[in-house]
């Protein structure tokens, strides 16, 4: 006799298909992620070993650039559901003209920005403090790494590209490679040839323009596959950059609340400073896992909303949603049970310690709250909802600057019910705006715009 199928059956079938698309994207994406970070970890694991000023130019250098590169993430994040909701309408080749006008753009605006920080870096680097030998390490490290800004741009944008082609794996590939050249070849130049910083920047350039090489390399074929032109179109250039300005615009509202929350926790003192420090390294550490959540929705969404299929997208949003708040509770958990003992791996000074435990026990409290916001994030940006979540993110800041205000007019010191507040309005309000102004868009369904665009121009 065959086999009857249920309804309860294909809805069980239905959910791990969903499950499964979200883990074949999610976990190649989560290894990607973690790739920029590892390439300035090595630098300074290597760099380390020459001594004291070498490190401190390096780190600041790197911040410099970190924040650069920040703000430019939104030729991966614009590219990303603009290429998936093309892919889901069976449009293979608009998608993948849409990721060669990605590309140019950020071709065009890495040379600026370097051309612009060959210009201004040495002032921003003094303003920033540098002096002296300090200065000398952070100015060269800098000024050879900007070669390399176009390259990180390209990486950028194709990697929005291949997502987009719900393709996570390659990125995985290339990310990992581009890692192991660039611990040999830094370590070869700054002790084989004792090249010192300027070694290092040296390698991590040369490792970067190898990555953007080699994506560039996949993405030609794949457009002459599909007979697209590698000129530019410049309407879907300037499309893609009035997208990508209300992403600048929501990625700018989260690096405004970052930068003042330090300032606050600065003026505190050293200890509090030193555990927030600590504090804000684990929490973004958890972040890259929330963010490949964020990126499979971002690929997904897009990808269904183009092929009008309203129901999976639901489906999909419901599913990743569950999966953010579940692993906001399991990390949740993990970080409370071992909040009075991490301080142990960095440091053995007690103020530190007191004003760490604190802060890992109000973020425990806020991690369901992190993950649901992360993957709704990421729903709306597969959506293309970049001008609500912009204005959304100006909004958010409005709530939570005054907050912060008041904990920097009120006389905690340095220690840990300073601390604590800060995380308390960061962790629970912040995130807790972001979650509330999310979360009633995500209701509304006013973001659910399917089919392909009408027009790129």
């Amino acid at each position: 006799m065959p086999k009857t199928v249920t309804p309860t059956a294909d809805k069980r079938e239905a959910r791990r298909a969903t499950a499964g698309a979200i883990r074949g994207l999610a976990i190649p994406a989560f290894g990607a992620l973690i790739a920029e970070p590892l390439f300035l970890l090595a630098d300074s694991a290597i760099v380390g070993h020459l001594g004291v000023s070498e490190l401190a130019g390096v780190g600041l250098a790197a911040t410099v650039l970190q924040t650069i590169v920040g703000l430019m993430v939104f030729l991966a994040y614009s590219t990303t559901p603009a290429v998936a909701r093309l892919l889901g309408a069976g449009k293979h080749g608009e998608a993948l003209a849409v990721g060669r006008d990605g590309l140019w753009l950020a071709a065009i605006l890495g040379v600026v920005l370097a051309v612009a920080g060959l210009a201004a870096g040495d002032r921003l680097l003094g303003v920033m403090g540098a002096e002296g030998e300090l200065h000398e390490h952070a100015n060269a490290y800098f000024s050879i790494s900007l070669a390399g800004l176009p390259a990180m741009l390209l990486v950028m944008a194709a990697m929005g590209v291949l997502r987009g082609l719900q393709d996570t794996k390659t990125p995985l590939i290339v990310a990992g490679a581009g890692f192991g050249v660039n611990i040999v070849l830094n370590f070869v130049l700054v002790y084989g040839f004792d090249l010192s910083v300027s070694g290092a920047a040296l390698g991590t350039v040369a490792a970067q323009w190898a990555m953007a090489i080699v994506y560039l390399v996949i993405v030609v074929r794949a457009a002459r596959r599909y007979d697209v032109g590698l000129r530019p179109d410049w309407n879907g250039v300037r499309a893609v950059t009035r997208v990508g300005s209300w992403l600048m615009l929501r990625t700018l509202s989260l690096r405004v609340a970052i930068l003042v929350t330090v300032l606050v926790v600065t003026a505190q003192g050293s200890s509090n400073l030193a555990a927030h420090q600590l504090a804000m390294t684990i929490f973004t550490f958890l972040a890259f896992a929330l963010d490949a959540l964020a990126i499979a929705a971002q690929a997904l969404i897009g990808k269904e909303l183009g092929a009008s299929n309203v129901p999976e997208v639901r489906a999909l949003t419901k599913t990743m949603t569950q999966w953010g708040l579940g692993f906001g509770v399991l990390t949740g958990l993990l970080l409370a049970s071992a909040s009075t003992s991490v301080g142990w791996l960095f440091t053995t000074d007690p103020g530190v310690h007191a004003g760490l435990t604190v802060a890992l026990l109000v973020m425990a409290v806020g991690q369901p709250l992190a993950g649901y916001v992360f993957v709704l994030d990421g729903v709306l940006i597969g959506a293309g909802d970049a001008r609500y979540l912009a204005l959304a993110g100006v909004g958010n800041l409005v709530v939570y600057l005054p907050l912060l205000f008041w904990i920097s007019h009120v006389n905690f010191g340095d220690s840990a019910p300073g601390l604590l507040w800060v995380w308390v309005a960061f962790s629970v309000a912040y995130m807790g705006a972001r979650g509330l102004t999310l979360g009633l868009r995500a209701r509304t369904g006013q973001w659910m715009q399917v089919g392909a665009p009408a027009s790129r121009g």
